[in-house]
């Protein structure tokens, strides 16, 4: 019998939607990944958020008992080969740290928030994976269950990338609740699509398409209620929506809905689908909308792929930032450089990774970017800078992560800038803080001079980092001296020792 693939040429992506999650495994080739696994589960997480931002007991019980599932299958694949994000609901979630450690735990691997211009990079690049690269400008549109995202771009490439607040799950719950189908609220969740997608339709038409194709469930299961019903051919057309819409309101609620092509786990959400869609047609004049097989989950795939093979857009998305606020890109590299051989020097004893250190490094480049608005508390500026920033390729959480580096490398720690992290992340960030401050203060006379690095060793206390320079050169070195001993006064206020001999 003849061997599967083996784990390290195993990747996976698994999308944790507002309406189902879904997974697929892939074997790595030397063309496009080939795919060897698909798992999906209708978990309705949007129907369980409530107007506090919590998350109702039984809808999470699903979702964990679904990640378990999930978890099984991809256990015994690299974490590095896997990549697991969260979208609407989890963005809109007050209780998402709880219920995020929880998921995790259950999933056995990490999961990123996505932004929702990040969210829709990625479908555009699953998207565009699968399509021929024909060089027409497309238009891609993702239906979810709580968001709704619309890209514009050639190729791979996308140029125009909206995220609206509107969805299946949660327009069907607001305008249609238990299943109840009315013209009235019909008109009304049309009125509200056209509504949200009004203040970027012009940007959007105004750079024009020559194909618009759909990604998501809502499309998909529009154009096979259409083609079984012989209102289309595949594909959803103006004049085969109206004839769904037509016969949908027929009907007085979901349960009544018999139409060819409708599957179950799809009725309580049809309603609020096909209403966004039909605003989607009315606000782009739209015609015709051709589901494409590719959608996030093979966006991310692709995206890991670039990760794994070192073309990761995060570093190119870090780069463009520091130089569009003027980063003196000299200074920046010193500091990069030797906060990131500190961090190699201290790799092994200190458990970090390859993610810890990009983050150093990215942190590194960004750290004097406040500097663009004023010198007087750069450090918060900067943080607010890069906190902010539409960075493509990061999640929500290292974006931030990033932010807080930012904050944290000179002047006293903001515990309180850590505490938005869990506890272990919490250390983590602590410790490259410390790593960052020490580039900072060695570099401080922007020269190219007489700069040594350390010699780093660990006291009896794992926290307690000693730093030791040749004879002579501290001495040699009176204000770098003085830098140095101030961040061990203030380090000590962070509950670290650091000591310089």
């Amino acid at each position: 019998m003849a061997d599967g693939p083996s784990k390290s040429s195993t990747l996976a992506a698994v999308d944790l939607g507002s309406n189902s999650f879904h997974m697929v495994v892939a074997r790595e080739s030397e063309g496009p990944p080939v795919l060897i696994d698909r798992l999906r589960d209708r978990v309705g997480l949007a129907e369980g958020l409530r107007p506090d931002g919590g998350i109702e007991e039984e809808v999470k019980q699903r979702a964990l008992a679904c990640l378990e599932r999930f978890g099984q299958r991809i256990a015994e694949i690299p974490a590095t080969r896997v990549r697991a994000v969260g979208t609407a609901t989890f963005r809109a979630a007050r209780d998402s740290y709880d219920f995020h450690g929880r998921a995790e735990e259950a999933l056995g691997q990490r999961i990123e928030i996505l932004g929702g211009r990040e969210e829709a990079r990625l479908i555009y690049l699953g998207v565009a994976h699968s399509l021929a690269g024909d060089g027409r400008r497309r238009l891609v549109i993702d239906i979810g269950g709580a968001s709704t995202e619309c890209i514009i771009g050639v190729d791979f490439e996308s140029q125009v990338e909206e995220s609206l607040k509107m969805g299946c799950v949660t327009f069907s719950q607001e305008y249609f609740p238990n299943g109840r189908i009315t013209k009235r609220a019909f008109e009304r969740a049309i009125t509200e699509a056209r509504r949200q997608l009004e203040p970027v339709a012009t940007a959007l038409r105004n750079r024009g398409w020559e194909q618009v194709v759909g990604s998501s469930g809502t499309v998909h299961a529009t154009a096979q209620i259409l083609a079984q019903n012989d209102w289309g051919d595949g594909s959803i057309t103006a004049d085969g929506l109206q004839s769904l819409v037509n016969e949908v309101l027929r009907q007085r609620t979901v349960e009544e809905l018999d139409l060819s092509g409708l599957k179950e786990d799809r009725k309580l959400v049809l309603p609020g689908g096909i209403a966004i869609v039909q605003g989607l047609f009315d606000g782009l004049g739209l015609e015709e909308l051709h589901p494409s097989p590719g959608a996030l989950r093979e966006g991310l795939l692709h995206d890991l792929l670039g990760r794994l093979h070192h073309a990761d857009v995060r570093s190119g998305s870090v780069t463009a930032l520091g130089l569009r606020l003027g980063v003196d890109e000299t200074q920046a590299s010193r500091v990069r450089s030797m906060s990131t051989e500190l961090f190699d020097a201290l790799q092994g004893a200190w458990s970090f990774t390859d993610e810890h250190r990009d983050l150093l490094s990215w942190a590194a480049w960004l750290h004097a970017v406040g500097l663009s608005v004023s010198y007087s508390g750069y450090h918060h500026h900067g943080a607010y800078l890069v906190e902010n920033a539409d960075l493509t390729g990061f999640s929500r959480e290292d974006q931030r992560r990033v932010a807080t580096l930012v904050h944290l490398h000179r002047k006293r720690f903001r515990i309180s800038y850590m505490e938005r992290d869990s506890e272990p992340w919490q250390l983590v960030l602590k410790r490259l803080a410390i790593l960052l401050r020490i580039g900072v203060a060695l570099h401080r006379g922007r020269g190219t001079g007489d700069i040594e690095r350390p010699g780093v060793n660990l006291g009896e206390d794992v926290d307690h980092l000693q730093l030791k320079f040749s004879e002579g050169w501290l001495e040699a070195h009176p204000l770098t001296h003085v830098d140095l001993k101030m961040e061990s006064d203030l380090a000590r206020e962070a509950g670290f020792v650091l000591t310089v001999e």
